[in-house]
C-alpha cells in the first residue's frame, strides 16, 4: 500500500510539473498575442479616422450632387402657397441636426481612435458628470423647444380648413382621394359641387368607393385617371383609405397626410405653378445659353440619347408615403396643374361614373326614373328621328319608342313610360299636321291570338294617354296591334324579346 501511494505521489508530481510547463508556454503566447492585438488596434483606429473623412465627404458630395434632382433645392422649389414655410422649417431643422450629425460622427470615430486599446493604458470610469449631463440635455431641449413652437405655428396656419362661407366650385374645389392596395381612387363632384354619401357596405366590383346611389349628389360625381387641379385656387382634398394605412403624398406641393381606414382626414393647399411653368423652370438656361440645371437636360431614356430631356417629360406626382404592402411602389398617379380655363374645359369632358357605369345595371336604384339630362336627350333624339322621317322619301317610316314599357303580361303602362310619352306629345304638337300609327308588338312567346290582342291593347293604352292626358286629337292617331307577326328585333335574345314587347310609331303623312 505504501509503495502504491509513493508511486501515485510521483505520478501526480509529474503531472503537476507538466501542467506548470504548459501554463508557462501559454503565458508566453498570450504576451505575444497582446502585442499583435495592440498593433491591430492601431490599424483599426487609423482606419476609423479615414472612414470618417470619406464618409463625411461622401455625405457632402451626395447632397450637392442630388440637391437639384431630388432633394427639393434649386429648381425643385415648392409649387404650393404654403410650401415655402415647410421648406424654411426643413432648412432650419437641417442646420441644427446637421451640426449634431457632424459633431457626433467626428466624436464617434475620433474616440474610436483616441481610446483604442494600448499597452499600459487603462480606461477610467466616471459614474456621472453633472455639467456634461446638463449640457447634452439642456442644449437639445432649448433647440427642440424653438423647433416645436415654430412647427406648431406653421401647423396652425397650414392646416386651417376652408371657411364655412366659402362657395364650392367658386372659392375652392374639393377632391376625394381613397387609398387602396395598390392604387388611388380619385373622385370629383359634378356640377352640383357636392360629393355624394358613401357606405363601405355598398362596395362592389363596379362600385369601388361604396357610393350610395340613392343620394342624388352622387349621380354627377366622376372618377378621373389623373389628379387635375387649377392653378391659384385652393384645393381641399378629402383623404381616406379602403383597407390599410396609406399616405397621400404630393412631394412637389409639400403635401403629406395619412389615409386612415374609418377616419377621414383632409389637406388644403393652393397650387402656384402649372405643370408647364414648372417644366420651363427645370429647363432654364443661364445667360450664356447653357442649361442652368444639367441634370434635367439628360435624356429621359438613358438607353436612347435622342429621347426628350427630362424637363420636358416631367410631371407632378401623387404617391403613397406609407409602406402598405408589396405593391406599394405602384401607388402613383400623375398630377396635372392647369390654368382655370383648361380646368373648366377638362371638367366639361368628364363623364359621371353613375351614368357611365351604374346606369341600367342591377345596382341602379333609379330604373323607373329618367333624369333631366336623359329627358332632354330623349326629346332631341325623338325630334331628330321625326325630322328625318318627314324628310325621307314616301313610304313607311318607323320610329321605335324604347322608353315605353308595360307591366309584364299586361297593357298597363310602366311608370317610366310617361317620359317618352310626354316627349312624343310635345313633338306631335310641334308637328301639328302629322298623322301617326301606333304599332303594338309582342315577342313570340304564347298564343298568337292572345299576343295580337295584347299588342292591340298596348297600342291603345299609348293612344289613350296621348288623347286623355296630353290633348292630342284622336283623328291623328291610328292604333294597330301586330302581335308577333312583325318583330322589330330578334326573339333569340332577351334584349331582342324585350324590344319586341314595346310599341313604335309609323309616320302616315300629313
Amino acid at each position: 500500500m505504501t509503495a502504491f501511494l509513493a508511486i501515485a505521489s510521483i505520478v501526480l508530481i509529474v503531472v503537476v510539473l507538466i501542467q506548470i510547463g504548459k501554463i508557462s508556454e501559454l503565458a508566453r503566447k498570450i504576451r505575444g498575442e497582446e502585442e499583435a492585438q495592440y498593433a491591430t488596434n492601431r490599424v483599426n483606429g487609423s482606419m476609423m479616422l479615414w472612414f470618417m473623412v470619406f464618409f463625411l465627404a461622401f455625405c457632402v458630395w451626395s447632397a450637392i450632387h442630388y440637391k437639384n434632382l431630388m432633394l427639393g433645392y434649386g429648381p425643385l422649389e415648392s409649387a404650393s402657397a404654403h410650401g415655402g414655410e415647410i421648406d424654411s422649417m426643413f432648412n432650419v431643422t437641417l442646420f441644427f441636426t446637421g451640426l449634431v450629425f457632424i459633431a457626433t460622427q467626428v466624436a464617434l470615430f475620433y474616440f474610436a481612435w483616441k481610446y483604442r486599446g494600448r499597452k499600459g493604458h487603462k480606461a477610467d470610469f466616471y459614474p456621472h458628470d453633472d455639467r456634461l449631463e446638463l449640457l447634452w440635455t439642456g442644449v437639445p431641449a432649448v433647440v427642440m423647444t424653438f423647433l416645436v413652437i415654430r412647427g406648431l405655428i406653421a401647423w396652425n396656419e397650414i392646416m386651417v380648413d376652408i371657411p364655412a362661407d366659402a362657395v364650392p366650385g367658386k372659392d375652392y374645389i374639393e377632391v376625394e382621394a381613397t387609398g387602396s392596395q395598390f392604387l388611388w381612387y380619385l373622385r370629383y363632384p359634378g356640377p352640383d359641387h357636392k360629393l355624394g354619401a358613401r357606405d363601405y357596405r355598398k362596395i362592389t366590383a363596379t362600385n369601388p368607393l361604396g357610393q350610395d346611389w340613392t343620394d342624388e349628389a352622387n349621380l354627377d360625381d366622376f372618377q378621373p385617371t389623373d389628379l387635375v387641379l387649377p392653378v391659384g385656387k385652393p384645393v381641399r382634398v378629402r383623404i381616406t383609405s379602403r383597407d390599410v394605412l396609406h399616405n397621400f403624398y404630393l412631394p412637389h406641393f409639400r403635401v403629406k397626410m395619412d389615409a386612415v381606414p374609418g377616419m377621414p382626414t383632409f389637406f388644403v393647399f393652393t397650387p402656384t405653378m402649372t405643370t408647364e411653368e414648372y417644366r420651363r423652370k427645370l429647363g432654364e438656361r443661364d445667360e450664356d445659353g447653357n442649361p442652368k440645371y444639367p441634370e434635367w437636360w439628360e435624356p429621359t431614356d438613358p438607353n436612347d440619347p435622342e429621347s426628350e430631356p427630362r424637363w420636358k417629360t416631367f410631371n407632378f406626382e401623387l404617391a403613397c408615403a406609407e409602406l402598405c404592402g408589396k405593391g406599394h411602389f405602384s401607388m402613383r398617379k400623375i398630377v396635372r396643374v392647369v390654368t382655370e380655363e383648361e380646368y373648366e374645359q377638362w371638367l366639361q369632358e368628364q363623364q359621371s361614373y353613375y351614368f357611365s357605369t351604374i346606369r341600367g345595371t342591377e345596382e341602379d336604384p333609379h330604373v323607373d326614373k329618367l333624369f333631366p339630362q336623359e329627358i332632354e336627350q330623349l326629346k332631341q333624339d325623338l325630334n331628330s328621328k321625326l325630322e328625318e322621317a318627314l324628310s325621307a322619301a314616301p313610304g313607311v317610316q318607323s320610329i321605335p319608342l324604347p322608353h315605353i314599357n308595360f307591366v309584364e303580361g299586361s297593357a298597363q303602362l310602366a311608370p317610366i313610360s310617361h317620359y317618352e310619352l310626354d316627349a312624343l306629345a310635345e313633338a306631335l304638337k310641334k308637328y301639328s299636321d302629322v298623322r301617326i300609327e301606333i304599332a303594338g308588338h309582342t315577342d313570340d312567346t304564347g298564343n298568337a291570338e292572345a299576343n295580337q290582342e295584347l299588342s292591340q291593347a298596348r297600342a291603345q293604352a299609348v293612344a289613350d294617354y296621348l288623347i286623355n292626358n296630353k290633348g292630342i286629337d284622336a283623328t291623328r292617331l291610328v292604333v294597330k296591334g301586330y302581335g308577333a307577326t312583325q318583330p322589330v328585333d330578334t326573339n333569340d335574345t332577351e334584349a331582342g324579346r324585350a324590344a319586341n314587347r314595346r310599341v313604335e310609331i309609323r309616320i302616315m303623312g300629313k
